[in-house]
């Protein structure tokens, strides 16, 4: 398994990643994050949900999102699942493809900031060094990492997908939680308990976070 002291990329599994050319040149755009933000009158970030499967991540951020969505914040759901039907159709889940899941997860979290957006990330995300490398391609404040902690039992209890079960039966592999390790977060900006609380009030935990910070609204530096 990959550990969290180092990740090197693997030639054999992507073979077509070059290193960047010295004739790629960052592109400096006249209008600037801050404009985009104070157009939206909004901060932006990237609200990073993580835990195992069957815990509530995409429940709990399409909440979030909806409650955002009424209060006019621009926002935009990047699922799981909904990713690896097409930016991420490639890649398996062994240790270097779940790595480069999440970076490409990153990069893309990291431009819609950039756009002004509150993003909403929804992703097993099982290595701690994964969601570090994340959070060290933004700004200081604007990674938030929330952990939905549900014991496994409730997980396997819900099992929304039967795949739990798949895994108890050895129909699926490098299944997290059963055969393949999750790292859960030690410092989380936001701890959300799902197996204490419904869907509306986890949700309104993680708002009332954002609100308590200011990222919901844009001032002006003076």
């Amino acid at each position: 398994m990959l550990t969290e002291l180092q990740i090197t990329d693997d030639k054999a599994q992507f073979p077509d990643r070059q290193k960047k050319s010295p004739d790629v040149v960052w592109h400096q755009s006249s209008i600037s994050q801050k404009n985009r933000t104070q157009l939206n009158e909004h901060q932006s970030a990237l609200l990073w949900f993580t835990g195992i499967s069957g815990s509530g991540k995409s429940t709990i951020a399409n909440a979030v999102e909806v409650e955002l969505y009424r209060r006019g914040v621009r926002t935009y759901l990047l699922d799981g699942d909904n990713v690896r039907h097409g930016l991420n159709s490639d890649l398996g889940f062994s240790d270097q493809h779940r790595t480069e899941n999440i970076r490409r997860v990153g990069e893309t979290g990291k431009l819609f900031v950039d756009a002004g957006l509150i993003v909403l990330a929804a992703f097993i995300s099982p290595f701690r060094v994964d969601r570090l490398a994340v959070r060290n391609k933004l700004s200081a404040g604007q990674f938030i990492e929330i952990f939905v902690d549900t014991p496994i039992d409730i997980c396997e209890q819900r099992d929304p997908k039967g795949l739990y079960q798949k895994a108890r039966k050895g129909q699926v592999s490098a299944f997290t939680g059963i055969d393949s390790t999750y790292q859960p977060p030690k410092n989380p900006e936001i701890r959300l308990e799902s197996g204490n609380k419904n869907v509306d009030q986890l949700a309104k935990d993680v708002v009332n976070y954002l609100e308590d910070r200011g990222l919901l609204e844009f001032v002006i530096e003076q």
